[in-house]
């Protein structure tokens, strides 16, 4: 029997840049009907999805009854949000221009069988269909049991340049996609608050593995390093770097070669050299 695709998430990279602030939940609701949009046929604002409270649960790995509390409080909120998303006419030339729109035009909460259906708006579906090469795929399960809404951004802004490893990104640039202007002023509540709690949910839950350093521009922290690997690749690249070099390992080996002062450093009380040498050398092999 053949392996069932998971459901996969397709986010144009300008939706992925875009700037906008929601809780897990609401991600969750929206990331599990991006993953029904059909690629094999036009998009179009008739569509109805659906996602229930029981389904959340499975993916996240939460209990029902908490799933059900949480999908009707996003549910009432996720018609009032907004993203705003930058487009470069001409594929980067020029001014920006911004398009302010919101994620749905319509959502209905059906409290009796714990569901949501919603359409989304119609300037969003051009950046929820894999139109062009400029867009970003994962699997939904990557992010489903992540607790950290910026953890969720993360992943996609590392998924969004592929296998390149390493992503840097300007302080304020985050600040504006994560809509976190004015918050967190201080670097340290910046990192502690969102960065550290970000990379370590990626670490936890998604294929990635996650590392981060700064980079000043005179005094100030101006940036912000990702480093990343597939996580099968990162422990191969850790293994490469403890396993001990051929040097190393003729070094461990020099208990054979001490000489009788070192021995009689080492032997223990009443121990003869002779002895302590074989018990070092059984120690060595």
């Amino acid at each position: 029997m053949p392996d069932l695709i998971p459901p996969m998430v397709y986010k144009s990279n300008a939706l992925i840049e875009a700037s906008y602030r929601l809780t897990v939940t609401e991600q969750r609701i929206l990331l599990a009907c991006i993953a029904q949009v059909r690629r094999d046929q036009p998009i179009t604002d008739e569509v109805l999805y659906t996602v229930t409270a029981q389904e959340v649960a499975e993916l996240s790995g939460t209990s029902t009854k908490q799933a059900y509390r949480e999908l009707e409080e996003a549910a009432l909120r996720l018609k009032r949000r907004e993203v705003w998303i930058k487009e470069y006419p001409n594929g980067g030339g020029g001014r920006p221009e911004t398009l302010v729109t919101g994620w749905v035009q319509s959502i209905r909460y059906v409290p009796a069988q714990g569901r949501v259906r919603l359409r989304f708006a119609k300037d969003m579906l051009p950046y929820l269909a894999e139109l062009s090469e400029q867009f970003t795929r994962y699997a939904l399960s990557d992010v489903a049991k992540m607790t950290s809404a910026h953890g969720i951004r993360l992943y996609e802004l590392l998924r969004q340049w592929g296998d390149i490893g390493e992503r840097e990104i300007e302080l304020e640039q985050l600040r504006e996609w994560l809509q976190l202007q004015g918050c967190y002023d201080s670097i340290k509540d910046f990192k502690k608050w969102v960065i550290e709690p970000a990379v370590e949910q990626v670490n936890e839950h998604s294929p990635l593995h996650v590392t981060w350093d700064q980079r000043k521009t005179g005094r100030k922290v101006t940036h912000l390093t990702f480093r990343y690997a597939q996580k099968e690749a990162a422990r191969a690249i850790k293994q490469k770097k403890e396993a001990p070099t051929k040097q190393q390992a003729i070094d461990f080996e020099k208990p054979r070669q001490l000489s009788v002062a070192e021995l009689s450093r080492l032997a223990y009380p009443g121990e003869s050299t002779e002895a302590a040498l074989r018990r070092l050398n059984a120690v060595v092999t």
